[in-house]
């Protein structure tokens, strides 16, 4: 604070000749005499700058300040003391609004494999009912029955793979894919093989599809609408018998009716036998498709009994002709 001592006025000695020192511009507003030198001694308190008013104050209340101030600790060795003076700005607000759309991507995705993962492995969709659609050949039961390891297995879980694996012993059975009817119906639909012929085996005759494979037998001919190949073909030159069964399986179906017996000198040299004795020459394998679509439009002629025909040759199948 500043100092409230009044100063003092001593008359100044000469140090020389111990005599008062006339003055050469004395002060009229003195009281002092003409010749006295009045000389003034201030005392001034330590931290205060003589000349500035209020300076003194100032600096008090600074060291003040300082001291009632908390002592930082000081940093560990090699670690820089921390910067007060650095002012902390809010965060962006895309930083904000991609941080939200990041943990709620991850919370949904999260709910979503749980809700696949119950419904994997979930009880409540195991199957309990299979159905069979497609079967000709074969008897819905037979299916079900192969299909048996599926029960109690989960929808989701079941595939088409596990389905067509578990029917590989039922020859007759091509191909089959599968339908989930939640919450526990298995619908499978079965494609068979398509029986294209006849072979003769001993008292009984087998059906066969085009690859040869054996769908079943009957020990009466007339009871299946298929042509008979005959037996030297289909048991010993299996060359000729796929010839005559590629020539069979692009038939339409009410043209293969038709049809009693099929035979082959050679691949090249397919003949077809017709239930009313009429004899069809195809030839080789070539243009089956356009083969059959001729044979079709000369069976659909109308007959002229005046004219009857015999044959129908159709191995050059854009100049078929009848005889």
């Amino acid at each position: 604070m500043a100092s409230t001592r009044k100063p003092t006025f001593k008359p100044a000695k000469d140090t020389a000749k111990g005599a008062a020192r006339p003055s050469s511009d004395p002060d009229p507003r003195s009281n002092a005499a003409p010749g006295d030198v009045i000389s003034a001694e201030r005392i001034v308190e330590p931290g205060q700058v003589p000349g500035r008013k209020g300076a003194g104050s100032k600096l008090a209340a600074a060291k003040a300040a300082a001291a009632r101030k908390p002592k930082t600790a000081r940093p560990p060795a090699g670690q820089s003391a921390p910067d007060d003076n650095v002012i902390a700005f809010p965060e962006p607000k895309r930083h904000r609004t991609r941080r939200y759309i990041l943990w709620t991507a991850a919370v949904t995705a999260a709910v979503v494999v749980a809700i696949i993962a119950g419904a994997v492995f979930s009880p409540a969709l195991a199957v309990r009912a299979i159905t069979v659609d497609g079967t000709k050949l074969l008897t819905v039961d037979a299916v079900q029955e192969a299909l048996a390891p599926m029960e109690g297995k989960p929808l989701p879980q079941v595939t088409e793979q596990d389905v067509n694996d578990l029917l590989k012993p039922l020859v007759q059975v091509r191909s089959a894919t599968i339908e989930a009817r939640p919450p526990s119906e298995l619908l499978v639909h079965v494609e068979e093989r398509v029986p294209v012929a006849l072979l003769k085996q001993g008292d009984s005759f087998v059906m066969v599809d085009v690859d040869g494979v054996q769908l079943g037998a009957t020990a009466d001919q007339s009871a299946v609408a298929l042509p008979l190949i005959d037996a030297g073909a289909g048991a010993g030159n299996t060359q000729l018998f796929k010839a005559i069964a590629a020539v069979l399986d692009t038939l339409p179906a009410d043209v293969l009716a038709r049809m009693s017996a099929a035979s082959a000198a050679s691949p090249d040299a397919v003949e077809l036998k017709l239930v009313d004795g009429k004899t069809v020459v195809w030839g080789n394998a070539e243009d089956r498709e356009l083969k059959a679509k001729a044979l079709e439009a000369l069976l659909k002629m109308p007959a002229d009994p005046k004219v009857p025909v015999n044959v129908y040759d159709v191995s050059v199948p854009r100049h078929p002709f009848t005889k």
